[in-house]
């Protein structure tokens, strides 16, 4: 039986998770539907417009997103610092940006003058909410329940749109979340949608490319690339934003060429510092969904940590023995 997502996530554990959504009834999220010829490639805009807003509203980062034609994949990091340090004036702001609220809420973020019972009512209120955004039940909430409204309202139909839950995975080290970054940003490549990565479009990876074509910069919408680690460290994705591109490059035309048996063994920066063999790394970043389960990370750090979640048994241990 599934555990509860609270019981999954954990940022004592690891602020850091992949989350995907599949449709359901034969549903096509973008691209052209086989069955019925029908075109959807338009929603993919949807998706993506709706990622890059919650990432302004959410204390979420996003490390990575990819939109497929039945799915959709989100790398998110849980800012807990960010939370905390807004005020509450910003957390009602952020907050109706997404719903309406209450009567008092909208008061208060008016300005209106209110007496002490009811701003009792909006402190608790507010304090709700802080925890809601940087929940991640919340955020894929805010991002597919809108994406499904749509979508039944252009098919001219009722019912579910999505599966009824999200999948989830804890992130737990570097290689991990290296890993399953990639595997995101290549999605397209690998449904042969995209040959390189500056072309993978509605991907994060592209996203970052034409950030830096157009204004030699990282996209503010998603998480910053800061370097490897050092002390003290700034708050990031522990990688050099060039190394990692060229890393997606570099395994996107391996994947594209079809050439498993011939890799050049010249390894971009970042495998030679997490010390991943070649092929290792391309079966990383191609099967990462089938290979692992909810938690994925280094054999001693998954067994620590799979007894803090309560598992009585270390899930997807032989894999990560073997992979990470």
């Amino acid at each position: 039986m599934p555990k509860p997502r609270k019981e999954l996530v954990s940022l004592d554990v690891t602020p850091y998770y992949h989350c995907t959504s599949r449709c359901v009834r034969r549903a096509f999220l973008c691209g052209t539907d086989t069955f019925t010829g029908k075109c959807y490639e338009h929603r993919r805009q949807w998706v993506e417009d709706r990622i890059l807003l919650l990432a302004s509203v959410f204390t979420i980062d996003i490390c990575a997103y990819a939109v497929m034609s039945n799915h959709h994949h989100v790398v998110l990091h849980i800012n807990k610092q960010q939370s905390q340090q807004l005020r509450d004036k910003a957390i009602c702001q952020r907050w109706h940006q997404l719903y309406q609220g209450t009567l008092l809420t909208q008061r208060y973020a008016k300005g209106d003058r209110l007496n002490n019972a009811e701003l009792a009512a909006v402190n608790t209120k507010l304090q709700l909410w802080r925890k809601q955004l940087c929940d991640i039940s919340w955020f894929m909430r805010a991002l597919n329940e809108p994406i499904a409204r749509q979508a039944n309202t252009e098919d001219k139909c009722t019912g579910r749109f999505w599966e009824s839950r999200f999948k989830s995975q804890a992130l737990l080290d570097d290689k991990a979340l290296l890993s399953c970054m990639a595997y995101v940003d290549l999605n397209p490549i690998r449904a042969k949608l995209a040959k390189t990565p500056e072309y993978s479009s509605y991907t994060s990876i592209k996203k970052r490319i034409n950030a830096i074509k157009q204004q030699r910069c990282q996209p503010k919408a998603l998480a910053r690339f800061i370097g490897n680690p050092r002390e003290p460290m700034p708050q990031g994705i522990p990688f050099h934003l060039k190394d990692y591109i060229e890393l997606v490059d570099w395994t996107g035309r391996i994947i594209r060429n079809n050439k498993r048996g011939t890799i050049n063994q010249q390894l971009p920066p970042i495998l030679e510092r997490l010390a991943i063999e070649p092929q290792q790394w391309l079966t990383l970043s191609t099967q990462f969904e089938s290979r692992f389960k909810s938690l994925v990370g280094a054999k001693q750090k998954l067994k620590e940590i799979a007894k803090v979640f309560g598992y009585q048994r270390t899930p997807g241990l032989a894999n990560c023995a073997v992979l990470l």
